[in-house]
């Protein structure tokens, strides 16, 4: 016995190595997970723009144009190098159609769902991807959110599809408003931006229904799943009488998407009222006031020409743009929560209170630092993406000088995933795609999770802090 125990003493048990692919798939992080998967879908989209036949109208794409389109559909941006309603066939618009729709979802959401279905257990790092939208909220289940989430897109795609149909209808008769239809209530719902129309809703600007439609299914999309997810749960509380709270994170979701919709409402009737609306009856001009603001905030749809407006209306476009819509949603931006936790920061500093607080309820520091965190590297992406943009354009002899607020336009919407333009995008030059394509990319994933996606991994974490020494602010 004890020889057998010192020859095995001699020879232990070899570890069985698992093959590379599946150790470098556990070595992921769950933002580098997020980011490549997005990732992927635009390398594959790519591809199919390049190889796929029956796309086109005429020649096809080069390869740098079918990156972009591809990165502005899966990201949900909306800015385009060519002509949506004439370059592409209607099955080279189904195929982008198809990347927006999996870009707005996200390639996580799908997987879950998937998972779930098929009656399987979700590893941790997948239950980190699926749980991270539901942090501030304990009480919602994530595999019923992951469910919900499909469920919700589908119904309120198919809802808007029907109505826009009814708002298609008198003018582009029973079968040619089929396709719109159904295009533009995934793409607004999305807030995609993509349009099946050159001019996008310039020529439904005096269409109510229409607008409304288009509005309404922005708006839902922008809000997130989690905050959709707790309103349906509130209504069914309401119906089964029992007492459910929204969450802090939803109340400061719709207050805040709120209150830019009506400011922005108010300022750009003010600002457009004598402009570009002045030939609109007053009932038309507050209806695509009210459009203007909404999106503005990662839609991309337009009833005027940006171009022609004025720079007040410019500079409030960017704006909302940079603010962008809600976490968990088909939005982009620095979203609706962080600008709310910035505003309560400074009013709790202004009270002498070192914690922010809002509804009876104190938000954590590291929440605080994480929104303070966004804002430092959104500021600082935009700041020089907007540099190197108007900078590399002049130097090319694209535009003169003195068209920074068009390019710092382009940046603020490749960022929030807005695809509202100035009329500069089919002009740009070859480096300034690139800077548009990064932007839309960051923008899209957020500029924190890509960073992160981008950290190598640490084994140990330091025990230890350095001593602290004041620094005088303000």
């Amino acid at each position: 016995m004890l020889a057998l125990k010192g020859l095995i003493a001699r020879f232990p048990a070899r570890s069985v190595r698992k093959p590379s692919h599946e150790r470098f798939w556990r070595r992921l992080s769950p933002p580098q997970l997020f980011v490549g998967s997005f990732l992927l879908l635009i390398l594959l989209g790519t591809l199919g723009l390049k190889t796929l036949p029956g796309l086109y109208t005429g020649p096809s794409l080069s390869w740098l144009d079918a990156l972009f389109t591809a990165t502005s559909a899966v990201c949900v941006t909306g800015l385009i190098v060519v002509d949506t309603a004439t370059y592409f066939t209607v099955w080279g618009q189904a195929f982008l159609l198809l990347l927006i729709q999996l870009g707005g979802l996200g390639i996580i959401t799908f997987t879950t769902v998937l998972i779930v279905a098929l009656g399987r257990r979700l590893s941790l790092r997948q239950q980190a991807l699926a749980a991270s939208v539901v942090e501030a909220a304990p009480h919602v289940n994530y595999r019923q959110l992951a469910r919900d989430v499909v469920r919700f897109t589908f119904l309120i795609e198919g809802i808007g599809a029907l109505l826009l149909y009814l708002g298609f209808w008198p003018e582009l008769g029973g079968r040619e408003a089929l396709w719109p239809a159904l295009f533009h209530a995934i793409s607004a719902f999305c807030n995609a931006g993509f349009s099946t129309f050159s001019s996008s809703l310039v020529e439904f600007r005096a269409n109510p229904v229409v607008l409304s439609v288009v509005m309404l299914l922005i708006v839902i999309g922008g809000l997130g799943f989690l905050t959709l997810e707790e309103l349906y749960l509130w209504r069914r509380s309401i119906r089964a009488r029992r007492r459910f709270r929204l969450s802090l994170h939803s109340r400061l979701v719709l207050t805040t998407t709120a209150l830019l919709l009506g400011i922005g409402w108010i300022l750009f009737a003010f600002f457009e009222w004598k402009g570009t609306l002045a030939e609109l009856p007053i009932g038309a001009r507050l209806l695509n006031s009210l459009f203007m603001s909404v999106t503005a905030r990662t839609a991309g749809f337009n009833t005027i020409d940006y171009g022609q407006a004025t720079e007040q209306t410019s500079f409030l476009t960017i704006l909302l743009m940079f603010v962008g819509g809600s976490p968990g949603s088909t939005a982009g931006g620095i979203k609706t929560t962080t600008l709310a936790l910035l505003v309560l920061l400074a009013i709790s500093r202004m009270r002498g209170q070192e914690i922010p607080s809002c509804w009876s309820r104190s938000v954590p520091h590291e929440v605080v630092q994480r929104a303070v965190g966004l804002f430092v590297v959104a500021v600082a992406a935009l700041m020089l993406g907007s540099f190197v943009l108007t900078a590399t354009e002049i130097e090319h002899g694209v535009t003169a000088p003195g068209s920074f607020l068009k390019y710092l336009f382009e940046a603020y919407s490749a960022f929030g995933t807005v695809g509202l333009s100035m009329g500069v995008t089919p002009s740009l030059s070859t480096t300034g795609r690139w800077i548009i394509i990064l932007l839309m990319f960051v923008g899209r994933v957020g500029p924190l999770t890509f960073a992160a996606a981008l950290t190598l991994r640490r084994h140990r974490t330091p025990q230890f802090r350095y001593a602290y020494e004041d620094v005088v602010v303000g």
